[in-house]
């Protein structure tokens, strides 16, 4: 079966690849003295130390955009995958599969790219959206208008109560472990901005498990069908997930100035449709079941991540 070897042996296909590339675009010229060993160069590296014969001497304008495009391979891949996982998501992870690989940005590239559009999106300052994309704390103003007087006191008094039950602690009998919660959520109460900086920090590392998750998922679901490896569903996963984290970050930056933004996540469904049945050759039929079991498959799993992820943020604020 064709797991993690095949996956890192793309990989590090691109990766060297990506570097030759570099190499050859900005090594020094041939004959050229290595600026290690002094030994006169052959080639992009130095056959005698190995270090690349490289001109360091470049402009700070030249120098930050060769920074941008190592970061996501500005080489017209870019310009020429996002359209095609947009609108020909099969096709394209099909290519891949096939091993029509040169023309598209690596999946796992893409996914790490997109990423960073959503928390960067995700992070921006919410307040003045259509959507109200930020959650509803007891100090937001919005809270606050719907709160009368004697509701607030109450809510303020009732979390007093909590955070003293919490800190006496259940007596000789309490667990280590619970007692170990109890003082963490007391300090969590007690630090919002940690607890809320630890979730954040940590939501960046969480989202990479949806991976695994997804294509452990699709192994399940495909198992019966003949011809189709973990490599092939880590791909899939890799290319469905980066669309989604696209959608969602139109949504964020669309709700900016437009209520309707949250419609565009009705694509999503119609985008995986598209996509499993474009990439796996399958019926009609065969991808709604297969869907339903997804969504349902996923929704379990992403509770479990929330859950982890509070736990973890908990321990670490």
């Amino acid at each position: 079966m064709a797991t993690g070897d095949n996956l890192l042996e793309a990989v590090t296909a691109d990766t060297i690849a990506t570097e030759a590339k570099r190499a050859a675009k900005y090594s020094l010229p041939i004959g050229a003295p290595c600026p290690n060993c002094k030994t006169t160069l052959a080639g992009a590296w130095c056959y005698n130390c190995g270090q690349r014969g490289e001109e360091y001497h470049r402009s700070i304008w030249r120098l930050a955009w060769e920074a941008i495009e190592g970061l996501v391979d500005l080489d017209g891949r870019i310009w020429q995958t996002f359209p095609r996982l947009i609108l020909r998501p099969g096709k394209l992870t099909r290519d891949y599969l096939d091993g029509h690989r040169a023309v598209q940005v690596p999946p796992f590239r893409l996914f790490l790219i997109v990423l960073v559009l959503v928390f960067f999106a995700g992070g921006l300052e919410m307040s003045q959206n259509r959507q109200n994309f930020q959650l509803a704390t007891l100090n937001s103003p919005e809270v606050q208008k719907q709160l009368t007087p004697k509701d607030k006191a109450d809510l303020n008094q009732g979390l007093k109560t909590m955070r003293e039950k919490l800190a006496q602690g259940a007596g000789k009998s309490e667990s280590p472990s619970s007692a170990w919660l109890r003082q963490r959520l007391v300090h969590a109460m007690d630090n919002k901005d940690a607890f809320k900086a630890a979730i954040q920090e940590w939501a960046q590392r969480f989202a990479i498990l949806m991976l695994p998750i997804a294509a452990l998922m699709l192994s399940v679901l495909f198992v019966f069908k003949r011809g189709i490896y973990v490599f092939d569903h880590l791909i899939f996963a890799m290319h469905s997930l980066s669309f989604q984290g696209l959608l969602l970050t139109a949504v964020f930056l669309g709700s900016l100035g437009a209520g309707w933004a949250a419609n565009l996540l009705w694509i999503a469904p119609v985008h995986l449709f598209v996509h499993m049945r474009g990439a796996y050759k399958i019926s009609v039929i065969g991808t709604l079941l297969r869907m339903l079991i997804l969504f349902l498959g996923s929704s379990v799993a992403f509770g479990i991540l929330v859950a982890g992820l509070v736990l973890v943020g908990i321990a670490t604020a």
